[in-house]
């Protein structure tokens, strides 16, 4: 599978490890040691990010990490939330989604 489809993968591990605070994050944040956690996040959750990352595969991920709430913003404006996972959890994952390049970035600070 091309890694360009796995963006949303990738930021979701990011953001677990920010949130948790995972020894692995600095890791992480510079684009190592990823393709394990990746991998395992796919096979585990059963989501098929071979066409990209849209609606479903949010939703597929938002019921597998149901001790999480995953919260999408459609670029950069804060008040187009285009998902916002069913999840009561305080433990929110922010990402950012550039519809230009259909790419997800973690959102670390939504200060």
């Amino acid at each position: 599978m091309k890694a360009a489809f796995l963006c949303l993968a990738h930021a979701l591990i990011f953001a677990m490890a920010r949130v948790n605070g995972d020894p692995n994050y600095a890791l992480y944040r510079h684009g190592k040691c990823m393709k394990k956690p990746v991998e395992d996040l796919l096979k585990t959750s059963g989501v098929d990010l071979s066409n990209g990352g849209g609606f479903e595969e949010l939703e597929q991920f938002q019921e597998y990490l149901s001790d999480y709430k995953i919260v999408v913003f459609d670029g950069l404006n804060p008040d187009r939330v285009m998902f916002s996972g069913n999840s009561f959890s305080d433990k929110k994952l922010y990402l950012l989604y550039n519809a230009d390049n259909r790419h997800y970035n973690v959102i670390t600070n939504i200060s």
